[in-house]
């Protein structure tokens, strides 16, 4: 018995195992959409936490030496003051520097929470460096994010159509980064980070990752479907064996690319104890890096599938096979009868070139073939030689 040698990653690259992804993509449409709508619900009826610099606040600088604890000792510090609804946000700068942010503050409360720092850290309020950032400068940062993001959608729609020469790869592709878009900002809705310049950074990064992954998938697609009308079979299937070639690299790139991700984001949380913007770098890019492979894979190729099947001409290719597939199916099920039908005589091609020997060697020859392996080997035992004498005698 042969033993298989490939292993499972070459199976699936090679085609000999696939996962049937084209035909449950109804299944991955409804998980998607469940999806998207949490994180929308999220966003709408929790709304987004956002930073200093998208509302405007005042912050605080200080200058102390930085351990372990210090974000969480100024944190307590700010925290009982007793000014309401701080929503402070406590961060160091280096090893040398302490910096506090909080809600716009009027005069008296500006000096009670300097006044608080600055006991902390041993030094004189004059020390605490004070500085407003107004609403303007959020409405500009949140302007310049919008546009940033706008011209970003408009240069991958046309790079992609040029590239491929098909708008509907343009479209899915955009709508597979819509998809992670929301879904990063969903999350950020549901655990409630704070959303930071670091933040758009981070998800203007994630979307060019998860356009490469779509690319690299689009890519193999395109061979796939090179003379498809020549083919024997439907752009599903092409589409399905394009994303099962690609997956082991989809899965392998976006561990690599995870693994030190989770790093910052853990480095953020844990070592430096709050929500600063290493962490939100991290969990940004982590969300949004493992939402790009889901669409790639599970969005983007599925539903250009389903664009494609609806084009006339792809509509006549499946019919086409499907014809041929009919009318080999017809002549398989008329042999099989006429097989059935006719004596063994007048079909001798369908009788295997072994079969009935063992039977003709057990009937006309007498040799009961099941004992064969008892009958003594040739050359073994003792050997007699013919006794002397005449031919007459030896005959008889």
């Amino acid at each position: 018995m042969a033993t298989t040698t490939s292993s499972f990653t070459h199976r699936l690259y090679t085609g000999e195992f696939a996962f049937d992804f084209i035909g449950n993509k109804k299944r991955w449409f409804t998980i998607t959409v469940i999806a998207l709508l949490i994180a929308v619900a999220s966003i709408t009826l929790r709304g987004l936490n956002l930073g200093i610099d998208f509302v405007g606040g005042s912050v605080f600088q200080a200058p102390v030496q930085v351990t372990e604890s210090t974000v969480n000792d100024y944190a307590s510090v700010v925290g009982g003051t007793g000014v309401s609804e701080l929503d402070a946000q406590v961060s160091t700068i280096g090893d040398s520097a302490v910096r506090v942010q909080t809600r716009s503050l009027n005069n008296d409360e500006v000096n009670t929470v300097r006044s608080a720092i600055a006991e902390k850290a041993g030094i004189s309020s004059e020390d605490v460096a004070y500085s407003l950032i107004g609403p303007s400068w959020g409405k500009q940062i949140t302007k310049q994010a919008v546009i940033a993001l706008v011209v970003f959608m408009v240069l991958v729609g046309l790079l992609i159509w040029a590239y491929f020469r098909e708008w509907k790869m343009s479209v899915v592709a955009l709508l597979a980064l819509f998809h992670d878009m929301i879904i990063t900002v969903g999350v950020y809705s549901l655990i409630g980070f704070t959303v930071s310049p670091a933040t758009v950074i981070a998800v203007l990064t994630v979307m060019g990752y998860s356009l490469y992954d779509t690319v690299v998938v689009f890519d193999i697609l395109r061979e796939q479907t090179v003379n498809l009308n020549k083919q024997t079979r439907t752009y599903s299937q092409a589409a399905n064996a394009a994303i099962n070639q690609v997956l082991v690299r989809s899965i392998n790139t976006t561990l690599i690319a995870v693994l030190p991700v989770a790093a910052i984001l853990v480095a953020g949380l844990v070592v430096l104890g709050g929500e600063g913007p290493l962490a939100n770098l991290g969990l940004a890019m982590l969300v949004g890096m493992t939402a790009g492979a889901y669409s790639s894979i599970i969005i983007a190729t599925p539903l250009l599938a389903v664009l494609r099947e609806r084009e006339p001409a792809m509509i006549a290719h499946r019919e086409r096979l499907n014809r041929t597939r009919r009318k080999g199916r017809a002549k398989v099920s008329a042999v099989a009868v006429a097989s059935s039908s006719a004596s063994p005589s007048d079909v001798p091609l369908s009788v295997s070139p072994t079969e009935g020997v063992t039977e003709f060697a057990s009937e006309e020859m007498d040799i009961d073939v099941s004992d064969e392996q008892n009958l003594p080997a040739p050359g073994s035992g003792a050997r007699h030689q013919p006794s002397k004498g005449s031919r007459a005698s030896r005959k008889k």
